[in-house]
C-alpha cells in the first residue's frame, strides 16, 4: 500500500458500499468540505481502475473539476480556468444524470467558474466574493 493509498483509505473511513460507489461518495464528501485536492485523490483511485473504460472520461472530468478548485485555492486563476473548461470536454460525453450526478449541472458550474476567473480583479477575492458549490447525488423520486 502506497502513502497515497493510505491517505485515500483514511478519507474513505466510514463510507460503506451502498447505492453509490464509495469513491464517489468520498469525492463528494471531500469536495463539499472544500478539500478539493483530497477529492481528486479519492476519485483518482476509481479512475485508475477504469481510465480506458466507458466511464474513464467521466471520472477524469470530475477529477479535473476538483483540480480547478485546487488551483483557485492556490490563487492560480488561469490554470483553474483552463482546467474548468477542459473538465467540460470530458463530462459532456455523458448523459445527465450519470452515476446519479447532474452532469449538465456540473458542466454549468464549470463554465460559470471559468467565467468567474475572468471577472475577478484579484486572486485574493475569488473565495471572498464567490462560495464554492456543493455537489450531491440526485434524490430518487418515489411515486
Amino acid at each position: 500500500m502506497s502513502k497515497k493509498d493510505h491517505k485515500v483509505a483514511v478519507l474513505m473511513e466510514g463510507i460503506e458500499a451502498g447505492e453509490h460507489d464509495p469513491h464517489l461518495v468520498g469525492y463528494l464528501r471531500c469536495f463539499n468540505s472544500e478539500q478539493f485536492y483530497e477529492a481528486h485523490d479519492v476519485l483518482e483511485a476509481l479512475w485508475l481502475k477504469d481510465r480506458k473504460g466507458p466511464d474513464g472520461d467521466f471520472f477524469k472530468g470530475l477529477i479535473q473539476f476538483a483540480g480547478s478548485f485546487v488551483h483557485l485555492q492556490k490563487k492560480r486563476l488561469r490554470p483553474a480556468r483552463v482546467l474548468f473548461l477542459r473538465s467540460t470536454t470530458y463530462l459532456q460525453k455523458y448523459p445527465s444524470p450519470h452515476y446519479a450526478l447532474d452532469v449538465e449541472g456540473i458542466i454549468g458550474l464549470a463554465r460559470h467558474w471559468a467565467e468567474v476567473t475572468r471577472e475577478v480583479k484579484s486572486e485574493l477575492e475569488i473565495f471572498s466574493a464567490h462560495k464554492p458549490p456543493q455537489i450531491n447525488f440526485h434524490q430518487r423520486l418515489s411515486s
